[in-house]
């Protein structure tokens, strides 16, 4: 099956393009995701905070508290995409889909979820293996956004353009039909 291919949604009579959308798209469908968890991060680090009467940020707690936003961002991500889409992914018309353009499971989600922290987990270990007194702010934005880059350009050399997360997650991102427009009433 080629990516142009069409393919019918289970219990939908529509079809669905399976085209992957642009890297452009996606990047920016990700950058938006994360301006979106800041929500999801102030309501969670609130419920805890106050949960457990945490008065500042250096509290001996805050392992627990970073664990916790690991959880909420789990729940949050496998909850939206066993769905098909969370907002971001609505905005930018993409829907994560299984390899035959089926609807994910939560348990897949779940391991799409564990394995998007490809995307961050190589550049911390490495920044956690540097020498903290040496390492700049500038350092460690480079380096992030440099592994990011390269992580996202990567997704050039699978053969349906998917981010590698996806290909090992048994997941890919399609484009996602525009909404139909609402009748009105005159």
């Amino acid at each position: 099956m080629t990516a142009r291919q069409q393919q019918t949604w289970p219990n939908d009579p529509a079809t669905v393009n399976l085209t992957t959308p642009g890297l452009p798209r996606r990047m920016a469908c990700w950058l938006y995701e994360g301006m979106l968890l800041f929500a999801v991060v102030f309501m969670a680090g609130w419920l805890f905070s106050t949960m457990g009467q945490m008065r500042n940020a250096m509290d001996a707690r805050r392992p627990l508290l970073q664990a916790f936003l690991v959880v909420v961002f789990g729940i949050y991500f496998a909850w939206f995409w066993a769905k098909g889409q969370t907002l971001a992914m609505k905005t930018w018309r993409i829907r994560v889909v299984d390899r035959a353009g089926r609807s994910i499971t939560q348990t897949r989600a779940l391991l799409r979820y564990a394995l998007c922290w490809l995307w961050f987990l190589p550049p911390l270990a490495l920044l956690a293996a540097l020498p903290h007194h040496k390492t700049s702010v500038a350092d460690t934005a480079l380096l992030m956004i440099g592994w990011i880059a390269i992580w996202a350009v990567l997704s050039r050399f699978h053969p349906l353009g998917q981010f590698w997360h996806d290909a090992l997650a048994g997941t890919r991102l399609i484009d996602a039909p525009a909404p139909a427009a609402k009748a009105t009433k005159d």
